[in-house]
């Protein structure tokens, strides 16, 4: 079996470990924070150059603007307007516009910038534009106007698309240091907080999942108050308890292996005894004559009942044979089987009304009240007191197609921590010893019938209620005996 556990647990193992994916998803997530701050940053130096630009042609405009200027070579000016870093500088004043100095005019303007009425996502947008076009572009960049003025230049966005991808360059390789310088700390952090716990605690489970009996496998608590620590505390439990667990039910199968095994040497002993029982039935005594029947019936159910827990391998109750029984002889035959009817301390009242009938299996309900009889009569012998009132009662009445079957004693009663667990084999036990499996198959017949079984507090001692429903009669079987009646 451990063979293929490791081989789905390796093949669950593929693909990158916790570690692996935190420190991608660190870096990953502060480079996008660097790149959602590069973003804007990039429009801004956009518009930074091209208002550097502008003063520089400011600067400019001042020797263009003067009668000496008319005196330069065309030399002189190319090299000034190569300087500003523009072909054309036009300078408005009001409603005139003059060229103050001009190179090779294009033919064409490609786009527009008027820096007096940028935006943010307008600059963004045409900063992308700049940075993905190949081609060269010309530029009319408006100035904003001052003292009743403004510049316009016309450039080219070369040196602008040049410019912007050197700044973008070292923005990203900043970007990506800081990124890394965060996430070495951070990654650190979070391993120590939250990966090796988790490792541990995946660890501690797999362990466990290789023995769940073996109680040094269970993760121990590391006393942490966050949510990994109740994780801890919790599963610490879990496994805990399913080792309980296990451990209870290979003892229960250690414990019907060995029923199995007495159950198989005392069918054969019941066996031998219904032989020397049917010898014994031939002798002319009156008593023997009276008592013989019953006895060869009880071994005759007890045989069966070893017959049946072999043929099933378990100890698991056969589907009810049910059929209409006469309540008050099967009470008789357990009061008699109990040694109840000349009982030295214990008295036994039948309080079943006449013709009182029980749809039910007449084996299994003689077991059930057996059991329940042997109970009572079990708590009222462990008191010696002569004054104390010893009684066993059962009695019955029809609710409907309801039967209800009381069994009363005066004993003690049943003790407060044993209640919650009273029909549950090897855990209800009433008496120090006890095992609890009478009460325990009393409910299994009970709930095979359809019916219920209960501890009901209304007098003193014990009081065991019994409800079995009759069995449902089909329309049509119904209507035919309404005809046949009328």
């Amino acid at each position: 079996m451990s063979a293929p556990r490791n081989a789905a647990r390796e093949a669950r193992r593929i693909g990158p470990s916790l570690s692996v994916k935190l420190i991608m998803l660190t870096i990953l997530f502060v480079m996008a924070t660097g790149v959602a701050g590069f973003i804007p940053s990039l429009a801004t130096f956009r518009l930074r150059f091209l208002e550097d630009r502008l003063t520089t042609a400011q600067a400019a405009s001042v020797l263009l603007d003067s009668e000496a200027w008319r005196d330069v070579s065309r030399a002189t000016q190319d090299e000034l307007l190569r300087y500003v870093g523009a072909t054309a500088i036009v300078l408005h004043t009001g409603p005139a516009t003059r060229l103050l100095a001009a190179s090779d005019m294009p033919s064409a303007v490609d786009d527009t910038v008027d820096l007096a009425q940028s935006d943010t996502l307008s600059s963004i947008a045409a900063a992308f534009r700049t940075l993905t076009a190949f081609e060269p572009r010309t530029l009319r960049v408006l100035g904003p106007p001052h003292d009743g003025q403004s510049l316009e230049l016309v450039i080219s966005d070369r040196p602008l698309r040049a410019a912007l991808l050197r700044f973008a360059g070292s923005i990203l390789v900043l970007s990506a240091a800081i990124s890394l310088l965060a996430a070495v700390p951070i990654y650190i952090a979070l391993q120590r907080l939250f990966v090796r716990p988790m490792r541990s605690l995946s660890a501690a489970m797999v362990r466990f999942s290789e023995d769940p009996e073996d109680k040094s496998r269970i993760v121990a608590p590391s006393g942490r108050a966050d949510e990994i620590g109740v994780a801890e505390h919790e599963l610490s439990a879990m496994q805990r308890q399913l080792s309980d667990m296990l451990a209870e039910k290979r003892h229960l199968a250690d414990l019907g292996l060995a029923v199995s095994k007495v159950n198989h040497d005392l069918r054969n002993m019941l066996a031998a005894a219904q032989l020397f029982s049917d010898r014994i039935a031939a002798l002319p005594d009156p008593a023997v004559q009276r008592f013989a029947p019953k006895l060869i019936a009880t071994l005759g159910r007890a045989i069966d009942y070893c017959q049946t827990t072999l043929a099933y391998g378990r100890a698991r109750e056969r589907e009810p044979a049910r059929r209409l029984v006469a309540l008050t002889r099967v009470a008789r035959d357990v009061i008699e089987v109990l040694g109840l009817d000349n009982h030295a301390t214990i008295a036994c009242v039948i309080e079943v009304p006449g013709g009182f009938e029980i749809d039910s299996d007449p084996d299994q309900l003689y077991r059930v009240l057996l059991n329940l009889a042997r109970n009572a009569m079990q708590a009222m012998e462990g008191d010696d007191d002569p004054a104390v009132i010893r009684r066993l009662t059962i009695e019955a009445e029809r609710q409907g197609s309801v039967a209800v079957v009381r069994v009363r004693d005066t004993g003690p009663g049943v003790p407060e921590k044993a209640k919650a667990s009273l029909f549950q084999a090897f855990q209800g036990g009433v008496r120090p010893g006890g095992t609890g499996l009478g009460l325990a198959i009393a409910a299994e017949i009970v709930r095979a019938h359809g019916g219920q079984i209960a501890l009901v507090e209304d007098g003193p001692g014990a009081v065991f209620e019994l409800v079995i429903p009759d069995r449902p009669v089909a329309f049509d079987r119904a209507q035919r005996s309404r005809v046949q009646s009328g």
